[in-house]
């Protein structure tokens, strides 16, 4: 147990499984051997499918690596009511599968249908108010997300995180803010991600301290403005911010993770950081890049 009962996982997206569908990838056996091998003790499911459905399939396989299941990211359409009602079947469905295999402590991570936007995402980092979503709209989108949050803890008793991300319209601070004040703090927390918290113009520690009750959930993740400092000039949005590494390994960025897990333990935070090293084809090694993540993390007392 290490201390304050934070706890050190990783996740497939770390392998680039949700990017890579369309090509050859790891099978889930390779990603979660590699994972166990880097020395984390928890993962996330990964997109519906990439691990087994079946929890008398995948709870052995887990267990025989002492790996932890403890949530999983959901796309949901939020700024579209049309698509509200499959987004909260896809939510339970996931929620039943993380309860059964992980226990009464999962999260369902509430992910807006990024990249969907042209604007947002070829603007991403560099949001400007004539980008954000208007007054009018905003009840649809947190009607949305609240109807997922309500469905899951109905049917599973599981909670929910929002994950504020690039190329959505819960990017930068002021995004954050309204959405979490628009929304239920009984129902629906969030889930703090260092480098996407970054790139939409804010600094983690202070993000972590005016939100800290309700962080229910983090992500480490790095990184480098350089990038984004470049994207204009080459026509580059996010996901080509991604290829170009403007989420490098931990360490190699921008974010303090020394104050950041301070500020966590000042918090007194109970739970897992989930690391998540976005990669694409091509973009080197994933085993050895969480390897060296992990040792990272252990530099700062993780």
């Amino acid at each position: 147990m290490l201390e304050q009962n934070i706890f050190v996982a990783n996740a497939p997206c770390s392998w680039g499984v949700i990017e890579n569908t369309a090509g050859e990838r790891k099978t889930y056996l390779d990603v979660i051997n590699e994972m166990s091998a880097a020395g984390y003790v928890g993962t996330e499911l990964g997109d519906w499918g990439f691990m087994p459905t079946d929890p008398a399939v995948l709870i052995p396989q887990l267990q025989e690596r002492n790996l932890q299941m403890l949530g999983s990211w959901v796309s949901v359409r939020l700024y579209d009511a049309d698509y509200h009602a499959a987004g909260v079947v896809q939510a339970v469905k996931t929620a039943e599968l993380l309860r059964a295999v992980g226990g009464e402590n999962c999260f369902i991570v509430i992910g807006d249908d990024h990249s969907t936007i042209p604007l947002r995402h070829d603007k991403s980092g560099r949001i400007t108010p004539e980008m954000v979503l208007p007054d009018d709209q905003w009840g649809v989108y947190t009607e949305g997300a609240m109807k997922v949050a309500k469905a899951v803890k109905e049917a599973t008793g599981l909670r929910s995180v929002i994950h504020h991300h690039g190329a959505t319209y819960v990017e930068t601070p002021a995004e954050i803010e309204k959405f979490l004040r628009l929304t239920d703090p009984e129902l629906l927390g969030m889930v703090f991600d260092t480098g996407h918290y970054m790139l939409g113009g804010g600094d983690p520690v202070a993000g972590l301290q005016k939100h800290a009750d309700r962080v229910w959930h983090v992500h480490f993740k790095d990184f480098d403005p350089n990038v984004v400092a470049q994207a204009d000039a080459n026509g580059w949005g996010y996901q080509q911010m991604i290829g170009q590494g403007v989420f490098p390994e931990l360490g190699k960025g921008t974010v303090d993770f020394t104050a950041v897990y301070a500020q966590l333990q000042a918090m007194n935070y109970q739970g897992w950081i989930v690391v998540e090293q976005d990669v694409l084809p091509g973009m080197g090694s994933p085993a050895a890049s969480a390897t060296r993540n992990r040792d990272y993390l252990r530099t700062i007392g993780l």
